[in-house]
């Protein structure tokens, strides 16, 4: 690269040569130049966070339009795009399928001095750009997925590629720092949720102590977060739903919809990790196409009788029971959507399971609210709990999941009872399995890269960030 610079780093050396050194001492210079590289990656953040939004919700109101007005193209149109989104993953980027934290999450664990070189399999330019386009068209044909995780990665990767494109003497942050601030940046622009993107990277990315990266975690978020904030306001991603925080006997209610949840969301993660490894059974590209093509049509067959509740991000049916008040979902609406997420899932496309674990909760919640003859006042508050329970169950990260609903709907009142649920849905999914899905799935992302060829680079200088 220092024999033929992009442009973007012959841009900065002007910068750096015409205007910092005239206008800062050595030390302000080295602190602007440490900085710079992650502001303009904080800003693409959140712009290609905003244009993955516009077009996962264009993608999602296509599939809604084509099923409500020709529902037996479901049996074309999904198998259709199951391939195509399958076909893309394999054929260009294998390292996009799937959510995209347990990918973060290794390329993490690959960024020292002697692994480095494996990050680029996991976090390339090339695989966000598949992961984009394979979520879009499986979302499109019909598939049940989030592009929470999926934002998560491609800023990963943008924050990546950013670093990597520095000038030859510029300091450069080191390589985990880069990814753990990408993925902070991430979630905070995809959900506008910055205290959840905070706390997530301390939560799942890294078990690195917080004083390490802090600086470049929260100017990142800051900086993602505005530039979304900018083009779509601040919006709250469900609103304001009212909620009545009742104390006393009804904690009990609360603490049972957490357990129940946080089970049911372990039992999902764990049907998800047994339908991954029967997958690998298969070896033939026959075998393989006729697996993707058999979840299209079974997922077809659940929109075709459904509707469009069994497809999609779930966030239609998470906003018609907090703000329309109609909680009379039919019983069998859990379990096809629970379907139709290890269906999409286990299609090997890209698709992310926030959203869809938030949804799925807050089915549950409605279910167990009215089994429970739980006033009207109070249902809003159980769902609220079951999709932070649920979600906790999947992704075994209760502080994360309480941060993101309290953000998404700016209920503050609601926050000790959030809390509890994130905690007692944790204990409750222990008992199925001790180790979380994403530490699963990123063992399995570890030995893939590491089992991929690497061109060795030039090293060049890395810092530690400041940590005050």
């Amino acid at each position: 690269m220092a024999n033929n610079p992009s442009r973007y780093a012959q841009l900065l050396a002007w910068l750096d040569q015409h205007v910092i050194r005239r206008l800062y001492t050595e030390r302000v210079r080295r602190v602007i130049l440490q900085s710079l590289p992650f502001w303009v990656a904080s800003i693409l953040t959140g712009l290609v966070a905003v244009g993955y939004e516009r077009v996962f919700s264009w993608a999602e109101q296509l599939s809604f339009t084509w099923l409500r007005t020709q529902p037996l193209l479901a049996f074309v149109i999904t198998p259709v795009a199951f391939l195509v989104a399958w076909y893309l993953v394999v054929r260009l980027a294998p390292a996009a399928r799937g959510s995209g934290i347990p990918q973060v999450m290794a390329g993490i664990e690959l960024s020292t001095p002697v692994t480095h070189g494996r990050t680029a399999y996991l976090l390339s330019v090339r695989v966000a750009v598949v992961k984009l386009l394979s979520s879009v068209v499986l979302l499109a044909g019909g598939g049940v997925i989030g592009r929470e995780g999926p934002t998560i990665q491609i800023s990963a990767a943008i924050f990546r590629a950013i670093n990597r494109l520095q000038p030859a003497g510029w300091p450069q942050l080191s390589r985990q720092i880069a990814l753990v601030t990408g993925g902070a940046a991430g979630l905070a622009a995809a959900f506008n949720t910055p205290l959840g993107g905070i706390v997530f990277v301390v939560e799942e990315l890294t078990q690195t102590h917080i004083t390490r990266f802090r600086t470049a975690v929260f100017t990142a978020v800051i900086i993602a977060g505005m530039t979304a904030q900018a083009i779509l306001g601040p919006y709250l991603y469900l609103g304001f739903p009212k909620v009545t925080v009742s104390t006393g006997w009804f904690l009990g209610i609360v603490v049972f919809t957490a357990m129940f949840c946080g089970f049911a969301g372990a039992l999902f993660a764990k049907a998800l990790l047994w339908i991954n490894n029967y997958r690998r059974r298969f070896r033939t590209l026959t075998q393989k196409v006729a697996w993707v093509a058999g979840c299209g049509l079974v997922l077809a067959a659940l929109a075709y009788f459904v509707g469009a509740d069994a497809i999609g991000t779930g966030k239609p049916i998470i906003n018609r029971l907090l703000f329309q008040n109609e909680h009379n979902t039919f019983w069998y609406l859990f379990p096809v959507r629970f379907a139709g997420m290890a269906l999409s899932y286990s299609s090997g496309a890209a698709g992310g399971i926030f959203a869809t674990s938030l949804s799925a909760g807050a089915i549950i919640g409605d279910g167990l609210a009215r089994l429970a003859h739980v006033t009207p006042s109070d249902t809003n508050l159980v769902i609220l709990v079951s999709m932070v329970s649920f979600l906790t169950g999947v992704v075994r990260s209760p502080f994360t999941a309480a941060i993101l609903v309290l953000e998404m709907t700016d209920r503050h009142s609601a926050i000790f009872q959030l809390l509890l649920g994130g905690l007692m849905a944790q204990g409750a999914a222990s008992l199925v399995d001790p180790i979380s899905f994403y530490e699963h799935l990123k063992e399995s992302f570890v030995r893939e890269a590491m089992a991929q060829p690497v061109t060795k680079k030039k090293p060049t200088e890395e810092i530690e960030i400041d940590s005050d």
